[in-house]
C-alpha cells in the first residue's frame, strides 16, 4: 500500500463517500448538515433527525440530455433534498453547473398527471477546494448563503431553492479556536487528511465515529484498493491542474519578455531619432546661416532645445 496516511482524504471521491454517502455513516451527513444549516442567517425549519438517499444519478428529458450525477443526494424527514458535493477544483461555468445539478432536484419532485406544482426544498451545497475568482467575498467570510431575492428590497423572493457554498481554502482556524459544531466540521474537512490523530477538541460522539470510520488501516484489501485508486486519481487531477497553471505562468512570462523586448527596441529607435535630430540641429547651428525658429522648424525640436545646444 502506498504512503498515504492514517486517515482518508474526503476531497476524493471514495473519502467523501466513504463517510457521507452510506447507509452505516449517515449519521455523519446528518450531524454534519444540522451544524452547517445552523449557521443560516434566515430562519431554519427544524433539526434533521433523518435522512434517506436518493439516486446520485439522474437522466434529462430526452436522448442526448446531459446527466447529472451527485456525490451525496438526500431527502430529510421533512421532505427537504440535499444536493451536496466536494469540488475539487474551479471550474470556468461552476455557478451554471450548481444550478443546473439544482434543477433536477426540482424537476423530479414532478408526479404524472395533474399536479398543483408544490414544492419541496431544495438545497445545493458545494464544499468547495479553492475560492471564488476575482475576489468575491472578502478573505474572512468562507460560508455562503444564496437565495432568490428582490434586488430592491432584498427580501427573500423564493425560500425553497438555497445554495450554500463552503471556500475551504479560506478556514485557517487552529484546534483551540473551534468554539461550534459547524467550526469542528470545517476544521475535520479541511485537516483530516494531515492529522495523525484525533485533537482533544473534537470529543463529540459523531467525531469518535468519523475518525474510526477515516482509519485507512481498518479497511479490508478491496476498500483500501479503492481508495488507493481514488487518492490517485485526485493526486492526477490536481497535478494537472497545478501543471496547466505552470504552463499559463510561463506563456505570460514568455509573453511579457517579447513585449518588453519589444517595448525596448522600439524605444531605442526613439532615442536614436531624438539623438539623431540633436545632431542636425547642432550642425545646423554650427552654420549659423538658419534660425532658431526655422532650425525647429526643420528637425522638429522645440526653441528651448534649439538655444540649449
Amino acid at each position: 500500500m502506498t504512503d498515504t496516511g492514517r486517515y482518508i482524504n474526503p476531497y476524493t471521491d471514495f473519502g467523501f463517500k466513504k463517510l457521507f454517502g452510506t447507509e452505516m455513516n449517515k449519521d455523519l451527513l446528518i450531524s454534519f448538515l444540522n451544524a452547517l444549516m445552523g449557521e443560516s442567517k434566515e430562519t431554519v425549519k427544524g433539526e434533521i433527525t433523518d435522512v434517506q438517499y436518493l439516486n446520485g444519478e439522474h437522466l434529462g428529458d430526452g436522448y442526448g440530455d446531459r446527466r447529472s450525477v451527485f456525490d451525496v443526494y438526500c431527502t430529510t424527514d421533512d421532505g427537504s433534498r440535499f444536493i451536496v458535493e466536494m469540488q475539487k477544483a474551479e471550474q470556468v461555468f461552476f455557478k451554471d453547473r450548481s444550478v443546473y445539478y439544482a434543477t433536477a432536484a426540482i424537476r423530479e419532485q414532478a408526479p404524472k398527471g395533474k399536479w398543483d406544482y408544490h414544492l419541496d426544498d431544495v438545497y445545493a451545497v458545494g464544499i468547495l477546494n479553492f475560492t471564488f475568482p476575482n475576489n468575491e467575498y472578502p478573505p474572512e467570510k468562507y460560508r455562503h448563503e444564496i437565495k432568490l431575492k428582490d434586488v430592491e428590497d432584498n427580501h427573500v423572493f423564493y425560500d425553497k431553492l438555497t445554495f450554500v457554498y463552503l471556500e475551504m481554502p479560506k478556514f485557517t482556524k487552529t484546534v483551540d479556536e473551534l468554539s461550534s459544531m459547524f467550526d469542528k466540521w470545517m476544521y475535520v474537512l479541511h485537516n483530516l487528511s494531515n492529522l495523525l490523530e484525533r485533537p482533544a477538541a473534537l470529543q463529540e460522539r459523531v467525531f469518535t465515529k468519523l475518525f474510526e470510520q477515516a482509519e485507512i488501516a481498518k479497511y479490508n484489501p478491496s476498500e483500501r484498493r479503492q481508495y488507493e485508486e481514488s487518492q490517485k486519481e485526485y493526486w492526477d487531477y490536481t497535478s494537472t491542474l497545478e501543471t496547466a497553471e505552470l504552463k499559463g505562468e510561463r506563456r505570460g512570462m514568455e509573453k511579457g519578455l517579447e513585449k518588453g523586448r519589444a517595448e525596448g527596441r522600439a524605444e531605442g529607435r526613439a532615442e536614436g531619432r531624438a539623438e539623431e535630430k540633436l545632431d542636425t540641429a547642432r550642425k545646423l547651428k554650427a552654420m549659423g546661416v538658419l534660425s532658431d525658429e526655422q532650425i525647429a522648424a526643420a528637425t522638429g525640436l522645440t526653441i528651448d532645445e534649439i538655444k540649449s545646444l
